[in-house]
């Protein structure tokens, strides 16, 4: 059997570990402590399940009538995706030619080169300053134009925010596409969508999830929101059904409670705010966070060996070794009684 080159070399995504043991404090992969809406559990329920003998509606009419209600715009501008990340995988197949190239900032979300790497295209890295604040993109490399940048707001894995006005800067002067990921944007101050929704819009993409904020990470249903000749663009490559009746009913349900999502977002800003208090008065360097986790240097040990010592007491947190991102660990946000129970686990480990 043959297998593509490209894909011999690349190196695939690794995902955060789904361990299997109930008992583990999972703050490692970003997921909403909080159950979904009871309107989703309703609907699971009375689920019809004859609507299983037939192919779900391939372009999604209520959900994106209700994605649009929802953010200011109208359904032709709406692309409904099977997870954001298809959302992404769909946008480097429609947005990019083979001459062309796929930029992010850097360090962000590492599923960005393996997109490229999939696609066969050069990756371009744009190197954030030193505090992980916004630095200017790098738009041509080798000869080639970045044809699709890839940004993640508020970003992951440093969980800082790029002011809005920032980025509609760069699109304006950006030839290419600008998806704008915005996973986040519930547990931040400002979003970027006024840009997708703006009738003189070009080139801007925002894309949601329903796997934070709406606590749907076991779904899979995201969404983006542009111009309606990308957003056209996206619905010739996608595959025929991408996303099945349960997920629309469910994520109908989910977008039909907004405040519902919104209380626990809330909740989860609190618990971030007052564990982002308690690490600093410890000494840990975090830095300011828009996101449901924190990007944050120990201030005794290295990350690395915190890391360890916190799986040794079930505690799983996120650790990217590198450069950039190796003196630090990124730390979902959980439970008031989680959090306490990180924080009192740090405490034993500094005292031995």
């Amino acid at each position: 059997m043959r297998i593509a080159k490209s894909v011999q070399a690349l190196t695939p995504y690794t995902p955060g570990e789904q361990p299997k043991d109930r008992s583990v404090i999972k703050l490692n992969t970003n997921e909403n402590p909080y159950m979904p809406s009871p309107l989703v559990g309703k609907v699971l329920e009375s689920f019809d399940l004859d609507r299983l003998r037939r192919y779900p509606d391939p372009v999604f009419t209520e959900l994106r009538a209700k994605i649009a209600e929802r953010d200011g715009t109208v359904p032709e501008r709406v692309f409904v995706g099977n997870g954001s990340d298809e959302v992404l995988t769909l946008a480097a197949r429609a947005f990019v030619d083979d001459d062309e190239s796929i930029g992010s900032f850097d360090p962000s979300y590492s599923l960005y080169k393996t997109l490229a790497a999939i696609r066969n295209v050069p990756f371009v890295p744009s190197p954030l300053a030193a505090d992980f604040t916004w630095t200017d993109p790098v738009t041509r490399e080798g000869g080639r134009d970045v044809a699709l940048f890839l940004l993640t707001n508020p970003n992951a894995p440093t969980s800082v925010r790029y002011p809005r006005a920032q980025v509609a800067e760069f699109a304006k002067r950006f030839p290419g596409v600008a998806l704008i990921d915005e996973a986040y944007a519930d547990f931040a101050d400002e979003t970027c969508m006024p840009l997708a929704t703006a009738p003189d819009n070009k080139n801007v993409i925002v894309m949601r999830t329903l796997s934070k904020s709406f606590s749907l990470a076991g779904l899979r249903l995201g969404y983006c929101v542009g111009p309606a000749d990308l957003i056209d663009a996206l619905y010739k490559v996608k595959d025929s059904y991408n996303a099945d009746a349960v997920a629309q009913a469910v994520a109908l349900a989910a977008l039909s409670d907004l405040q519902w999502m919104k209380r626990n977002a809330a909740k989860v800003q609190k618990t971030r705010d007052e564990t982002v208090d308690a690490l600093r008065a410890r000494g840990w360097d975090v830095l300011p966070s828009q996101t449901n986790f924190i990007f944050a240097k120990p201030a005794h040990r290295p990350a690395s060996e915190v890391f360890e010592k916190l799986r040794q007491h079930n505690i799983f947190v996120r650790y990217f070794p590198g450069p950039r991102t190796g003196d630090r660990l990124r730390i979902s946000i959980g439970t008031d009684a989680d959090m306490a129970t990180l924080l009192a686990v740090l405490e034993e480990i500094d005292r031995n």
